[in-house]
């Protein structure tokens, strides 16, 4: 069945993405919302507000209403949507919509429920179906689910991790870990200040991250700028690469050990299709130098990046609101 008039949204921690129907990705932004402490009134969404962010803008509050992938602040998610959706041309005269919103493996029915909610209550009439990531993201790489085949897909997001073996449409092994790209960049910080006593922001953080890695192959060693813990007073520092490598350690270890503890619980049915398939990596985390070499070489079958990574859980949201239940019939509809 085809959905005649739809949206597709990945609310993730660090971006919010929104396929319409018919139009492709419209908005690709931050999930950030900075609202004016006087007034109460939002004062920008997206990139706009996410550029405030660790700034100390004395007039403006900067807030991300996404954590692990779930609304952890309902009436803030509701507006940073409301204002994202706007721009993304939807309207309140849409004859009864339909939205595909795409939900971590582990979240609870409360935070089901808010998802669902924060939609509905922009578009009353809107049909809203939850779908798990996973089965999102697997629909994104590429795997044709509807053909009851094995898949292995690793959806490493900014705040949850999501790892999953699938037949078909069907969840049959599942880890959920509620870290990610934010973990990761909060463990950069700390490290970077404990060893070489220097203040950087989240953004310099994601940086080393993505210029250094797991440090195989990559330079010794990067240029980062912050302030002196000690003098604060701006500082130029060279950040050496085992700093970061040891510092993401402990994220990449919790992933390794989820695929391996998958893996060694698949189904022997499933054995020669996962290996076929390969582990696909998805979300901005997949983009790590080093990552996926290290997950191959712990788990002895080959494991590559999907293509376009950052974009893959939202462009299987897509797929699964134009072809519905052809796709998909884990989803669960709310109206």
């Amino acid at each position: 069945m085809r959905l005649r008039a739809g949206v597709a949204i990945d609310l993730g921690t660090v971006n919010t993405r929104v396929c319409v129907a018919g139009r492709g990705l419209v908005v690709d932004e931050p999930s950030a919302i900075a609202v004016d402490r006087a007034t109460g009134s939002v004062a920008a969404v997206g990139g706009g507000a996410d550029a405030l962010a660790g700034k100390e803008a004395q007039d403006i509050e900067v807030m991300h209403p996404v954590r692990g992938g779930v609304i952890a602040d309902l009436d803030a998610s509701a507006a940073m949507l409301q204002a994202l959706l706007r721009r993304a041309g939807l309207h309140r005269g849409m004859l009864r919509p339909s939205a595909v919103i795409c939900v971590p493996g582990s979240a609870t029915s409360v935070e089901r429920r808010s998802l669902a909610a924060a939609v509905g209550a922009l578009r009353p009439r809107c049909a809203v179906r939850l779908v798990d990531q996973p089965v999102a993201a697997a629909t994104g790489a590429g795997f044709d689910l509807a053909a009851g085949a094995g898949a292995f897909i690793v959806d490493i997001g900014g705040g949850n991790t999501e790892a999953a073996v699938l037949a078909g449409r069907h969840v049959v092994r599942a880890r959920s870990l509620r870290l990610g790209g934010s973990a990761m960049d909060e463990a950069v910080v700390h490290a970077v200040k404990s060893e070489l006593g220097l203040l950087i922001g989240r953004n310099a953080a994601r940086s080393l991250k993505m210029t250094l890695g797991l440090a195989e192959g990559a330079p010794g060693s990067a240029e980062t700028v912050g302030v002196d813990a000690g003098r604060r007073t701006p500082r130029v520092e060279q950040v050496p690469g085992r700093l970061v490598a040891e510092a993401l350690e402990h994220s990449v270890a919790a992933i390794v050990v989820s695929v391996q503890e998958m893996l060694s619980d698949i189904p022997p049915n499933l054995a020669a299709d996962v290996v076929r398939g390969k582990i696909r990596l998805a979300g901005g985390g997949a983009l790590l130098p080093g990552l996926a070499s290290r997950i191959e070489a712990a788990a002895g079958i080959p494991a590559l990046v999907v293509d376009d990574p950052l974009r893959c859980v939202v462009r299987g949201a897509a797929e699964i609101l134009e072809h519905g239940d052809e796709l998909v019939d884990r989803a669960t509809a709310e109206s």
